[in-house]
């Protein structure tokens, strides 16, 4: 009878153990976290027109200022207006004043001493010259160089506007989204449960 005891507190320590283990097994697998599962945080790029920045240039070159509004960048379009305007009120006033002493210098070689450059007196009749032909030819040279400067710089500004319509189509379209940044970098060694951390450069094109 003593044996029959013994021997059932030694089975039932037995079982007492191996459940205790299996218990303790079974917490330490269950304590090893999950693999952690970076999902892909990077979304689809913006779609990308390839006819936006012709569509804009040409917009521009229509009619100046078109192509900013195309752009939405409605404050550059007074900008535009005002350096165009700015370049023709230089040239009309230069052609203005070489007209004037055109006209006078034709009335010189035509004879008449009547012209705006001329003094007269009340009757009319000739008293001095203000400017002399040789002054109406210099005058008509600068004015005359002056009013091609001053178209050129025209011509300057109205392409100007056509190449700022143009990049702007093209930098709104600059792919400035995650698909090109760093992020950080999380990842677990399913060997031996390490973890390791750094970053992770994204490069799409």
């Amino acid at each position: 009878m003593p044996n029959k005891l013994i021997i059932a507190l030694v089975l039932a320590l037995c079982c007492c153990f191996t459940s205790f283990s299996q218990k303790k097994r079974k917490t330490v697998k269950d304590s090893i976290p999950a693999p952690i599962v970076i999902t892909d945080t990077i979304g689809p790029s913006k779609k990308i027109d390839p006819l936006r920045p012709a569509k804009a240039a040409f917009l521009s070159a229509v009619l100046p200022g078109l192509g900013q509004a195309y752009n939405k960048k409605y404050w550059k379009i007074p900008i535009v207006y005002g350096a165009l305007g700015t370049g023709m009120y230089f040239y009309l006033t230069n052609d203005m004043e070489y007209r004037r002493y055109r006209n006078a210098f034709r009335r010189r070689l035509a004879g008449f001493r009547d012209d705006e450059f001329i003094n007269l007196d009340e009757n009319g009749n000739f008293l001095s010259e203000r400017v002399s032909e040789d002054g109406l030819i210099r005058a008509q040279e600068l004015f005359r160089r002056n009013k091609e400067v001053s178209l050129l710089v025209t011509i300057g500004l109205y392409a100007l506007n056509i190449i700022d319509a143009n990049v702007d189509a093209h930098l709104l379209q600059y792919n400035v989204d995650e698909n090109l940044t760093l992020a950080p970098h999380y990842e677990l060694n399913e060997l031996d449960r390490s973890s390791t951390v750094g970053l992770t450069l994204n490069w799409k094109f």
